[in-house]
């Protein structure tokens, strides 16, 4: 009887700890968070934050004007403000950038921008979701199916991060809504267009105004994910989209590059499919245009790959606007042929010269190894980036490997890539010594 009395004492007593516990803990959750205990007008400040004396007003319907200094927000951007340093997330928060296009590369592209602390969207496209589109958008589900794209992106922003200043237009595009959209003085813009057209018409805009932009080019029908590099307009290769941009800017509007983009150096791995009306026949897609020039016929996608562009584009920006300075990966357009064409040189190179190719220790593998990776498809001796895109496939045929030192083999580390004048200069004076 005894232990009977004890075992209900013990869960009467943990009962009365349990509603203690629950009654503080919702007491907790009612109220503003807090770190450090610093309270800053409706909310609290951390520590952190506090330190650095940033200043404080309105934003939209916040307390204030600097988001960071509200606690929710400065916990929710803790990661970023670790990785940039406070000030510098702070030039991202205050920043304002304009999508343009919002489907799979421009739905996660401003999906990322929000989720970076961007705190002003513009986000723009005349398209409604579909069905088929849902295996690349960032955030629609099947209820969003039908509606407008921007405000789609809207409503599912503003529950992720509300503090962000979010306005959705419907519209196109064109040079009568231009002012509309590019005025306002953005930091940044993303052309995700997938027109030819409107793409090389927001391109010319951005370019006459200043305004710094970034473009996507083709993700459709392409699979493998390590291809996809930023670099100027001028470098993008195997992408007919940007192939078609690059000579309408230079034919109509005289820009020849000096333009980032986002593309895949990969080929593609499908084609458009053929319009098929309702039918089942074949049909000519221009009689089922609901915007004039706007593409009709169906290119197969692999949803993840439109979802890395797009968090390449915001990634590229976020950096650029928080002033981090990232050098990617220089561009090296050649095709297998061509690291096949260096190997053969190199080996007939050593016979002319040693008698023997025996001393050559490197295969194409190897050769493709140091032509990309160690000397970027350029001379040792080039200073700065001269040839890009087709431009350096054609330098392919003025590049030879020649030993760095002549008594030791032609090996991975002893071999660098020269022009054959520079080849022969460097030869002349090894052989010398």
């Amino acid at each position: 009887m005894e232990e009977k009395v004890k075992i209900l004492a013990f869960i009467g007593a943990g009962a009365v700890l349990g509603s203690a516990a629950t009654l503080a803990i919702s007491k907790l959750l009612s109220n503003p968070l807090s770190i450090n205990n610093k309270r800053v007008g409706n909310g609290y400040m951390s520590e952190a934050v506090k330190s650095n004396g940033l200043p404080g007003s309105k934003c939209n319907g916040m307390a204030t004007s600097n988001p960071l200094t509200d606690e929710v927000v400065s916990e929710q951007l803790t990661r970023n403000i670790q990785f940039f340093g406070l000030e510098a997330q702070q030039k991202v928060t205050a920043s304002y950038v304009v999508v343009i296009g919002l489907g799979g590369v421009g739905s996660h592209a401003a999906s990322m921008l929000l989720r970076s602390g961007v705190g002003r969207l513009l986000l723009v496209d005349f398209d409604q979701v579909s069905v088929s589109s849902l295996n690349r958008h960032a955030v629609a589900a099947r209820e969003d199916v039908g509606t407008s794209k921007s405000l789609c992106l809207k409503k599912h922003f503003e529950s992720i991060f509300p503090e962000c200043h979010i306005d959705a237009k419907v519209m196109l595009y064109d040079s009568s809504s231009e002012e509309e959209i590019l005025s306002g003085h953005p930091d940044f813009v993303l052309d995700c267009i997938d027109n030819i057209d409107t793409k090389v018409a927001l391109l010319a805009a951005c370019v006459r105004r200043g305004l710094k932009v970034l473009s996507a080019t083709g993700a459709g029908a392409r699979a493998d994910p390590t291809r996809i590099r930023v670099a100027d307009l001028r470098e993008s290769t195997n992408d007919p989209l940007s192939r078609s941009v690059r000579h309408r800017l230079r034919k109509d509007y005289g820009i020849d590059g000096g333009i980032p983009v986002v593309f895949s150096l990969e080929k593609p791995k499908a084609k458009l499919l053929p319009f098929k009306g309702p039918s089942g026949e074949e049909e000519n897609p221009s009689d089922y245009q609901i915007v004039p020039g706007f593409r009709v016929r169906i290119i197969p996608v692999l949803g993840t790959i439109p979802a890395i562009f797009g968090q390449v584009m915001a990634s590229y920006v976020v950096t650029q606007l928080a002033g981090l300075q990232v050098q990617m990966e220089p561009v090296v357009n050649f095709d297998r042929d061509h690291y096949e064409i260096l190997h053969q040189r190199l080996i007939e190179h050593e016979e002319l010269l040693y008698g023997t190719s025996m001393q050559v220790e490197v295969d194409v593998e190897e050769v493709m190894y140091i032509a990309k990776e160690l000397w970027h498809g350029r001379s040792a001796r080039d200073l700065s980036i001269k040839d890009v895109g087709r431009a350096m496939w054609r330098s392919i045929n003025e590049l030879m490997l020649v030993r760095w030192d002549k008594t030791r083999p032609a090996s991975v580390s002893n071999l660098i890539l020269l022009r054959f004048k520079e080849a022969d200069e460097h030869e002349s004076r090894s052989l010398e010594i």
